[in-house]
Formats: structure tokens, C-alpha cells, sequence
């Protein structure tokens, strides 16, 4: 292929490259290359960085190396914008180690830019090297050079993760020399972390440290810190918080509302849930599936499910479509329940497909230990014993064609199931489709 009208130079041939790049059309990319050099042209650094950066993003490591090496042979070799491209190829694809390249780069004396530190503190910190990604952050300062958004995130996240709170604060600290304050993201990642104590006094004390180095308060972060408190059912303390947030002019939304309801639901007063709800219908704010997934299951945890039906109508009676978690929830009183509780279960299935409601795995957990717990219930027939062993028996095989792996429990009754005379093979056969499926 020839570029119709044009002068064949290296900046032409890289517009061309870089075309094909982005679209992930690298052969036609080498064949370009390979036709410009059979007539004379000599690739340059760019030419070779764009078509190793090209290989790397296509999954093709072993073409990438080859136009390195290539570069290295015929053209200057490596400046810090091919070493960046090469160093950040080899981290994704997970061949790094981190000392090798940082040393290697020094060796070329080349010396690193803002792009380099990012990708070598994410080497780092994906290693848990947190102290060397911390000796770069620095070091980067040393060179003159700014962290930027991407560094604070990583750095961020990677502390977060690890669990060092104080480090991380630390980090946010120095970040506002930089003009650098803590974002929504931030705050998120910061808070999650800060929750592992399962203490309000610790997650409330580093919300306010953030809000002093310049976080803005609004409904994003309102709606983090209540979350969090309710999650970890620490509802009073988010309704303090709550309060405060209305005090200063902003309005709830259905993440706030949801929040609060489920922290009453996990903290056992469903009374103050359900109050919650009818607040929020009397501020205008419409409920959502979720809203109502989680008063279903704060009944169900109560074993209040008989009051379950009338939220589902009220629910369709909003035009809300029940999802597959709305069912799961449904389903599961009625497996501990007798016969006509389990057809209810069946009839709930078929409503579900009817809908376009695929059953996912929790699904056919939930029916499977229904049927079989009916069938071990004393005083049955044979017959109705057959019958119920059989409808989970079904049910199983048809988890098993749609690719869903059972849970312990599902396994524990299919296993006992099968473990008598004549079901060898039946056994067999299913252990070895579980195996396949375990081993992809």
C-alpha cells in the first residue's frame, strides 16, 4: 500500500501507523512499514515507538519486542517516550520487574518524565512495593516534575487497598503543595478503607480531615458517608449526618433514601425503614428496584415475607419491573416452607422468563434446596418424594446446560441424591461437567 498523492517521509508513514493503530489494524500497519522501507525509506524513533506501542495494544508482545529491537539496531535507539511505551507494554501484560527497568533506564541515560513515575509507581504498588512507590514519589518531586491526577489516584487506591490510611493521608497532604485536593473518588476510596475498623469515630474523623484539605461537601460525598455508616448499620450516626446535609440546603436523593433504609434493615427496625420509604414518596422521590429489593429482603430477614406481596404490587403498580435479585428474595422463604409454597416458587419462575428475566445461579440454588429439603419431609409417599427429587434433579441439569456453578449447599443435597445404587453414572457424568466449568 502506497499514500496515494503524498511524499513518503517519516511523518506521513507515522499519520498512517497511528491510523491503523487505532483501530487495531496493525498487520496492514507492518505492511505499510515493510513496503516504505523496500523502497528506501529508513524508519525512524516515532515510526518504531508508534508500531511498538500498536503491537503492545493488540496483544501481539512478540512483535513488539521485535520493533524494539529492531530500533534499537537501525535507528538512535531509546529516548524516554519509547522506554515509556515499552515499560508500560510489558507492566500490562504483567512481564516487569520493576528494579530491572528503573535500572536499565538509567543506564540509557535517559532520564524520567512524568510518564515514567506514573507507570513505576503503579509497577510498584501493584508488586505491594508501597515504600520504593513511595521513595519515587520523591524522587519525581526532586526532578522538578508535578504528580499528576493519575499518580494521586494510584497511589491512592494502592494504600487504600493495602490499608495504610495514615499513608494515604499523608499522601493527600503533600498532593495539596500541588493545588491537588481530595476529589469524590477520593473520598470514596478513602472512606471504604477507613471502614475496615467498623468504628464511626474513625470513618467520621477522616471525613473531616478531607473536608480540611478542601473537599467539597455536596450530595456525592453526603451520599458516601451515609452509605458507609449505613452499610456497616451505624444508622443513627448517618442520620446525624443526614441532618446536616439537609441543614445546609441539600436535598436527598434515592441513593440517600436507599442507604438509610437499608441501614434500618440491617439494624432490625424496620418500622424507621419503612417511615424512611414513606418520607421519600412525600419529598417527591420516586423509589427504584432497589429500593424495594431491600425492604423485601429486611422482611425476609424478619420472617415477615407474607408481607412481601403487597410491596411487589405496590411495585408493579409504579411500573417497576422486578429483577432477578427481586425474585431471589421471593423464592427464598418459600423453600423452607410446604408443597404449595414451592409451587408458588415455580410459578414465580415462570413469571420471571416471562418477563425476560433470566435465572441466574442464586436462583437455581435457592429452588434446587427448596425441592429437596420438601423431599426429606416425614411422612411422604414415594411417590411425592420421587416427584420432588426429580423437579430438583431438572432443575439442576438445567443450571448445569446454562453454565452456572452450584453452590456447597446445592452440591450437599445433589450428592446425596446420587450416592445410591444405580446412580453411578449420572453422578459421574455431572461431577465431570462441575470440573470443567471449575477448571476454565
Amino acid at each position: 500500500m502506497k499514500p496515494v498523492g503524498l511524499e513518503e517521509n517519516n511523518f506521513v508513514i507515522d499519520s498512517f501507523v497511528n491510523n491503523f493503530k487505532r483501530s487495531g489494524r496493525m498487520e496492514e500497519a507492518n505492511e505499510l512499514l515493510k513496503a516504505m522501507m523496500s523502497r528506501g525509506l529508513v524508519p525512524d524513533r516515532v515510526n518504531y515507538t508508534s508500531m511498538m506501542d500498536g503491537f503492545f495494544k493488540v496483544g501481539k508482545e512478540l512483535d513488539a519486542f521485535d520493533m524494539a529491537q529492531e530500533m534499537t539496531e537501525k535507528s538512535s535507539g531509546f529516548d524516554i517516550v519509547a522506554y515509556n511505551v515499552l515499560i508500560n507494554g510489558l507492566f500490562k501484560c504483567g512481564k516487569y520487574e520493576s528494579e530491572s527497568f528503573y535500572a536499565g533506564m538509567r543506564e540509557l541515560g535517559l532520564v524520567p518524565d512524568s510518564a515514567t513515575f506514573n507507570t513505576m509507581i503503579n509497577a510498584y504498588c501493584k508488586e505491594g512495593n508501597l515504600e520504593n512507590a513511595l521513595k519515587l514519589l520523591n524522587e519525581m518531586k526532586s526532578y522538578g516534575l508535578l504528580p499528576n491526577l493519575i499518580t494521586r489516584n494510584i497511589l491512592v487506591q494502592r494504600l487504600c487497598a493495602a490499608g495504610e490510611i495514615e499513608k494515604t493521608m499523608d499522601v493527600l497532604n503533600d498532593m495539596l503543595v500541588f493545588g491537588f485536593h481530595p476529589t469524590p473518588t477520593t473520598h470514596k476510596a478513602v472512606l471504604d478503607a477507613s471502614s475496615k475498623s467498623r468504628r464511626a469515630d474513625v470513618i467520621l474523623h477522616i471525613h473531616n480531615r478531607l473536608v480540611r484539605m478542601g473537599l467539597e461537601l455536596n450530595l456525592s460525598t453526603y451520599n458516601t458517608l451515609i452509605s458507609t455508616l449505613c452499610r456497616l448499620g451505624m444508622v443513627k450516626k448517618a442520620t446525624l449526618v443526614f441532618k446536616d446535609m439537609m441543614g445546609k440546603g441539600i436535598s436527598p436523593d434515592i441513593i440517600t433514601y436507599n442507604a438509610l433504609i437499608q441501614g434500618y434493615c440491617l439494624s432490625s427496625h424496620l418500622k424507621n425503614a419503612f417511615s424512611v420509604h414513606s418520607q421519600m414518596l412525600t419529598e417527591g422521590v420516586s423509589p427504584n428496584v432497589e429500593t424495594y429489593n431491600i425492604l423485601l429482603r429486611g422482611l425476609s430477614a424478619a420472617s415477615l415475607i407474607k408481607d412481601a406481596a403487597g410491596l411487589v404490587n405496590q411495585m408493579k403498580e409504579r411500573d417497576l419491573i422486578p429483577n432477578a435479585d427481586t425474585y431471589d428474595i421471593t423464592f427464598w422463604p418459600c423453600c423452607f416452607s410446604k408443597e404449595k409454597k414451592m409451587s408458588e416458587a415455580k410459578e414465580l419462575m415462570r413469571e420471571m422468563q416471562v418477563r425476560g428475566l433470566s435465572p441466574n445461579s442464586s436462583t437455581y440454588d435457592i429452588l434446587i434446596c427448596g425441592w429437596y429439603r420438601l423431599s426429606k419431609q416425614p411422612g411422604l409417599s414415594k411417590s411425592l418424594k420421587r416427584s420432588y427429587q426429580a423437579e430438583a434433579k431438572r432443575l439442576f441439569e438445567e443450571m448445569n446446560e446454562k453454565g452456572f456453578i452450584p453452590c456447597e449447599n446445592t452440591l450437599a443435597h445433589i450428592s446425596f441424591a446420587l450416592a445410591k445404587p444405580g446412580k453411578k453414572v449420572d453422578a459421574q457424568r455431572i461431577l465431570n461437567k462441575l470440573y470443567k466449568k471449575k477448571v476454565k
